[in-house]
């Protein structure tokens, strides 16, 4: 049976076997990490093509990375608040209160990541100094976010779409689109990045044109791949998707209080969270300042490298968002949690395996994004400390995604917090001037062990966690 057929037996009220849940998760999860996979490839391909381009380069992007992965959080969390809300009606079969809410959240977000354009703007020039950077890369890492947050509002579509059809179980349609923009990206790069040249091919010498225009270059293929991949990922949900087509289905985009306090109740805690966590990413990338600029560029390599072991657990993440509130809207608790159950273990499993590649492997991981050969030896050290974390790392991801489905944030929310802040600060701090960028590191796995055994135990050990109001 197809993952429509076994989404339809859930909110049709019909059995499922361990096998059927099983082949429902996997059919779930295997396109959404395929969007994930490619999401971080798109990354680790701008990382590699800027590293070509020297040290200055690539720690000026590593600077301001965190600081990028704030605002994407920010998107993300906002959006969320009213996708949940439209998984659960889809799970009740109430379809014309989803396209509702779709409508109302397409104003909402057009609104809210306008204001958030303009935050980045603001800030885009003193934020480079905020964050302890050299002055010889200070110009480079604003210009770059500078770019990034004028395209905010096309990111925050794009992640509005994208969500709405996986919450409604369309997987497919975004991996395929986050495939296609990954390999936009790499043609726009190759142009903007790279000055004119000569390159060989099979032995011809090829004159190639080219902007020349460096970090800023990455910045700008980045931002018109997700342009492109936008409109199209905006087109579909409002005009091809069974469940959520508007466009045919007239109705209003005036933003209604009830809903708006749902998502804000909902997306506020991740909000919030993403805020603190990213917030702790900033407060280690000042940490890590002062240990040099191969430090700077070896820890942002690192994170990009690491990213390739977390995205499928982010992947499976979503198809337990999904399956978690299509069980809740249904009321259909007792599958809920076996969904919860099966979610989890299939992330520990696969990050498992993840970072063992991850140990294996991090001396080419590294060395594809960097010919320096100091920023390569230091990359692979931490990327090693780090991988075996990568198991419990993935029950934090996965459980926290099935709670984000069932519409439960403020705890989990709490749980990244206290640990990001209260642990991996904490120890970071301590820990980097005798180890230098390893203590860092330590402190990072040390924390995400920590915090993937709260999840568990939130998961399995906290029954109130289950109780709903009619």
């Amino acid at each position: 049976m197809s993952a429509e057929g076994l989404l339809c037996a859930i909110r049709d009220g019909r059995q499922l076997n361990f096998r059927e849940q099983f082949r429902l998760t996997v059919l779930l999860s295997f396109p959404a990490i395929i969007a994930q996979l490619s999401t971080i490839a798109m990354q680790y391909i701008d990382a590699s093509m800027v590293g070509s381009l020297g040290a200055n380069a690539s720690a000026s992007i590593g600077l301001i990375t965190t600081t990028t992965w704030l605002f994407w959080g920010v998107c993300s969390a906002a959006v969320t608040g009213f996708s949940v809300q439209v998984a659960h009606l889809i799970g009740a079969s109430d379809f014309e209160k989803a396209r509702d809410i779709l409508r109302q959240s397409i104003t909402a977000m057009v609104l809210f990541s306008i204001g958030l354009s303009l935050l980045g703007v603001i800030i885009a020039n003193p934020l480079p100094h905020w964050l302890g950077g050299d002055e010889s890369i200070c110009q480079s890492a604003t210009n770059y976010f500078l770019i990034f947050s004028l395209f905010l509002p096309v990111l925050q579509v794009s992640f509005l779409a994208g969500s709405m059809l996986r919450c409604s179980g369309n997987m497919k349609v975004p991996s395929i689109l986050n495939v296609l923009m990954c390999i936009i990206d790499v043609i726009l790069n190759f142009f903007l990045i790279f000055p004119s040249r000569n390159v060989s091919v099979l032995g011809i010498s090829l004159y190639m044109p080219g902007a020349g225009l460096g970090v800023e270059g990455a910045a700008l293929g980045t931002v018109l791949a997700e342009l492109i991949v936008a409109i199209l990922m905006i087109y579909y949900l409002c005009w091809k998707s069974d469940l959520l087509r508007i466009v045919g289905n007239p109705g209003s985009y005036r933003i209604k209080m009830p809903v708006l306090k749902n998502a804000v109740k909902i997306g506020l805690p991740m909000g919030l969270e993403h805020i603190a966590i990213s917030g702790a990413q900033i407060a280690l990338t000042i940490i890590v300042a002062p240990l040099g600029i191969i430090a700077i560029a070896a820890n942002a390599f690192a994170i990009i490298a690491e990213s390739l072991c977390y995205m499928p657990g982010y992947g499976i993440g979503e198809a337990s968002t999904t399956l978690a509130g299509q069980c809740r809207g249904a009321g259909r608790i007792h599958l809920m949690r076996r969904f919860g159950n099966i979610t989890v273990i299939s992330g520990m499993l696969i990050m498992g395996l993840m970072g063992l590649v991850l140990y294996v492997a991090a001396p080419q991981i590294i060395g594809i994004m960097s010919p320096v050969e100091d920023i390569r030896l230091l990359g692979v050290d931490i990327l090693r400390i780090e991988a075996f974390a990568e198991p419990m790392f993935g029950a934090s991801i996965v459980a926290y995604g099935f709670f984000v489905g069932i519409g439960r944030t403020i705890l989990p929310s709490t749980i990244n917090i206290v640990c990001i802040w209260g642990i991996r600060i904490t120890l970071a701090a301590v820990l980097a001037p005798i180890m230098g960028l390893k203590g860092v590191w330590l402190a990072m796995c040390i924390e995400l062990c920590m915090r993937g055994l709260l999840f568990l135990i939130l998961l399995w050990g906290v029954p109130s966690m289950y109780r709903f109001k009619n």
